[in-house]
């Protein structure tokens, strides 16, 4: 036989072992399936599901949507540093539109925004009410405080008396109000009211009309006095002579709450997008990254988290 022909029998015949043991070898995993949970393979269904999830596999919403708030989430840079973290984990792009509370609460009114942030529990009542505003969640607090020039010509510093307090200030010192319907304008208010003061009687007040910020920098220029929350005076205290001189009464407890507009009352809201976003806010990450928002740079805590919390338990 020539050797040709040899080697092609030899490569015929390992190649028929191959076959059959290969066969041999599919046998046995198939035995070995029918074995108890214990033994054998997964199948797929029970691997897919003891696996959770991982967030380079969630699906991303996607999608933009409108978010009205307050000043002074703007002012103090938290949604600056929160929205990228917003859209990275949803891929939701978000307009900020910034206003006083009241504005907020009335876009969110006209079906204008598909979600809102605010800070005045008393007026937001009635969007909730209305059924305006759907799933609120508690997201932070900090508190108000009145700032004036360092020579205090009223004479309010330390003063715990909020009614002695506004009362001096009627007599004695020159007030700058935000005057814009906003959270902090509703507070002012009802300062003066519990005093017993009308405020258009007060001589030496003016409205700016403008945001918390706009309104510290003429309250400054001014030598004067007005009420401002604590983060957006923190924030801008660098540039400011003004000093806080009253504080700490619970009255002046700043609680901002965040509300899906609700898409059975303005069908061309952004339901998926809205919620994702008040989850989003009171997520365990996102509170955490609140509490210690900038605390290292100016020594306090702008915002105190509060996901899962009540008004009432808060005390306002």
């Amino acid at each position: 036989m020539r050797p040709s022909t040899r080697r092609r029998r030899l490569i015929t015949t390992v190649m028929a072992a191959t076959v059959a043991l290969v066969a041999l070898m599919g046998i046995f995993a198939a035995c070995g399936g029918d074995d108890d949970d214990t033994g054998g393979t997964t199948p797929e269904s029970t691997r897919a599901a003891t696996q959770a999830p991982t967030a380079t596999t969630a699906p991303k919403i996607g999608g933009s949507m409108i978010l009205a708030t307050t000043t002074s989430t703007q002012d103090t840079g938290l949604l600056d540093a929160l929205m990228p973290r917003f859209k990275e984990q949803t891929g939701i792009d978000v307009k900020v539109i910034a206003v006083g509370t009241g504005a907020a609460l009335e876009m969110g009114a006209k079906g204008d925004a598909d979600a809102v942030l605010v800070h005045a529990p008393a007026s937001e009542k009635k969007y909730v009410d209305a059924g305006d505003l759907i799933g609120g969640k508690l997201v932070m607090h900090n508190d108000f405080v009145v700032v004036g020039p360092p020579s205090d010509p009223a004479k309010v510093r330390g003063e715990r008396d909020l009614s002695a307090a506004m009362k001096r200030l009627a007599e004695s010192g020159a007030f700058v109000s935000r005057g814009d319907n906003s959270g902090t304008h509703t507070k002012e208010l009802q300062l003066w009211q519990a005093a017993g003061i009308d405020p258009k009687t007060v001589k030496n007040r003016e409205e700016t009309g403008s945001g918390m910020g706009a309104t510290l920098n003429v309250a400054d220029q001014k030598g004067a006095y007005t009420l401002t929350d604590r983060g957006t005076y923190l924030a801008q205290r660098k540039n400011l002579k003004l000093e806080v001189l009253v504080q700490g009464d619970k009255s002046l407890l700043n609680i901002y709450t965040a509300y899906v507009v609700s898409p059975e009352k303005h069908p061309g809201v952004k339901k998926a997008q809205a919620e994702a976003f008040v989850a989003f806010m009171v997520s365990p990450a996102t509170q955490t990254f609140i509490g210690e928002f900038k605390k290292a740079e100016y020594g306090e805590s702008l915002f105190f988290p509060d996901a899962g919390k009540t008004v009432e338990q808060l005390g306002g």
